[in-house]
């Protein structure tokens, strides 16, 4: 059963944990948009170059009143590393367990060189302050992405 989540839905709820202690839920970004980014793996190419675009248009987000969430399957420690390594200012958030990237119809499966594997199509979830996703990006290539994020999230 594959879901999926498009414009005008609204956006399933999570709950992740976003450093040893500290816990996030949709819940939590109530009244603000939420740039809610889901990635395959920390430190890898396509996933560091999306981060950093993210990190470095973090002011320009927060001032259109929106805050930027990433999440890969990746646990907490790779997570603390990934943010130490390239001086990420962002909340990186752990779902080992699949839950929120199946709720969101990330969790896919993928193929490469004739082998299918399950793994986490890069996507990005514009929420608006509402609780309603505004815009979704599927397949994200990641050049230009986040000013095209940007762009949207000052928009609504």
């Amino acid at each position: 059963m594959s879901i999926s989540c498009e414009a005008g839905d609204k956006a399933p709820a999570f709950h992740l944990a976003v450093e040893e202690g500290k816990h996030v839920s949709l819940k939590d970004y109530k009244g603000r948009k939420l740039v809610l980014y889901f990635y395959p793996k920390d430190d890898t190419s396509g996933c560091t170059a999306e981060a950093i675009a993210f990190n470095a248009l973090k002011a320009e987000f927060e001032a259109a009143g929106a805050s930027i969430l990433g999440v890969s399957p990746d646990p907490l420690k790779s997570h603390s590393k990934f943010k130490e390594k390239y001086k990420l200012n962002l909340e990186l958030g752990s779902d080992e367990a699949k839950e929120t990237l199946n709720a969101y119809g990330v969790w896919v499966e993928k193929s490469m060189y004739g082998r299918k594997y399950m793994g986490v199509e890069r996507a990005t979830f514009l929420i608006g302050a509402n609780g309603k996703i505004a815009q979704v990006w599927r397949k994200v290539k990641v050049p230009k992405h986040a000013d095209e994020v940007l762009k949207a999230a000052q928009a609504i």
